[in-house]
């Protein structure tokens, strides 16, 4: 494990030390959370558009048409 030392703006480290009493965790905890869920958005927005561009339209169309046409269950209605 590794240790930082992290300067924060007091009304953020109050609102962080508020949130953690409210949720029975520690401050460490809340911060290693929170930024565990922002590095995994940012790493899930890259590799989507990694695939992204990847992609084929042809071949999405082709997949498409291989698709019965037939009428939406109930539940799969608009």
């Amino acid at each position: 494990m590794s240790a930082i030392s992290l300067r924060l703006p007091e009304s953020l480290h109050k609102g962080a030390r508020e949130l953690a009493k409210e949720e029975d965790i520690s401050l460490n905890q809340l911060i290693t959370v929170a930024l565990a869920e922002k590095l995994s958005a940012l790493k899930t927005e890259s590799f989507i558009a990694e695939r992204a561009a990847r992609g084929s339209r042809t071949k999405f169309e082709r997949a498409l048409s291989k698709v019965s046409k037939r009428k939406p269950e109930p539940h799969d209605e608009l």
